[in-house]
């Protein structure tokens, strides 16, 4: 399986496969959150990337582009999001938070309770897939 630097064009194609191949699994119902993320300092384009989370199937979705209305808005570097997002590094977000790497609009309370409600074994597995394409 080849790998791509995340977020990348690339790897948002094979990030929707993965996740299009889990949607008639049975999910465990985790806590739904929508999110718009702005990513900074990528290390493939210039400018930032505007992406989003999404997991109100019971799945986690990330693409590019807005949310019309989401939960929350997350301004962030590429290194954190991915830290995050692909590595599972929820102490990489706390720090980042503190030291002003990160600014949060919007249900706080519901992206805290997010990142403190353990996946279910669906998303351990698309995680999983998602971090053996990434670079």
């Amino acid at each position: 399986m080849a790998k791509h630097e995340f977020l990348s064009a690339e790897w948002i194609t094979s990030a929707k496969e993965i996740q299009d191949s889990y949607k008639d699994k049975a999910s465990e119902a985790p806590l739904e959150v929508t999110m718009n993320l702005t990513i900074l300092n990528t290390p493939f384009q210039e400018g930032e990337i505007k992406a989003f989370l999404d997991s109100r199937d019971g799945k986690l979705v990330i693409d590019l582009g807005q949310l019309d209305t989401p939960d929350v808005f997350v301004t962030l570097d590429y290194d954190t999001c991915k830290a995050v997002l692909i590595d599972g590094n929820g102490d990489a977000a706390l720090q980042a938070f503190m030291t002003g790497k990160i600014m949060v609009e919007g249900d706080v309370g519901k992206l805290l309770a997010y990142q403190s409600t353990p996946p279910g074994q669906v998303q351990l597995e698309i995680t999983e897939k998602l971090r053996e394409i990434t670079k």
